[in-house]
């Protein structure tokens, strides 16, 4: 299931992350979330990191989307406190407050993906009883 989620995340993050780059109202400088153009590369790198692992590691698609949920929840919190109402995150990428909740829920819910996705299962042993 894990290995499900995170194509079907990776594939929205890449989305996401192409539409920065077309003008729109949605993602971009004048969208409802604002973005610059690292931002729009971050979106797509995590999409594609979502879908390398799922089609190369899928054993390691649940891990994967924690880490990714807890990065996302640090941006949040960086985001909350460092610029509130908007502006350049780290002098680097340009948030506001609408990317700050929408990283909070992103992080809580791939977070919930990677545990609801479960892990490896660990191996037997040869010769062990089940």
């Amino acid at each position: 299931m894990a290995k499900t989620l995170a194509i079907v995340f990776g594939i929205v993050f890449v989305l996401v992350g192409v539409l920065g780059f077309i003008p729109n109202g949605i993602v971009g400088a004048m969208g409802i979330f604002e973005t610059n153009t690292l931002h729009d590369l971050v979106h797509l790198l995590v999409g594609i990191i979502l879908l390398a692992v799922a089609f190369t590691a899928p054993m390691k698609s649940a891990l994967w989307l924690k880490i990714l949920g807890a990065v996302y929840l640090v941006l949040a919190v960086l985001g909350f406190l460092m610029i509130p109402s908007g502006g350049m995150l780290l002098g680097l990428v340009q948030m506001n407050a609408t990317d700050h909740l929408l990283h909070a829920v992103l992080g809580i819910v791939l977070i919930a993906a990677g545990a609801m996705g479960g892990g490896s299962k660990p191996a037997m042993m040869p010769g062990s009883a089940m």
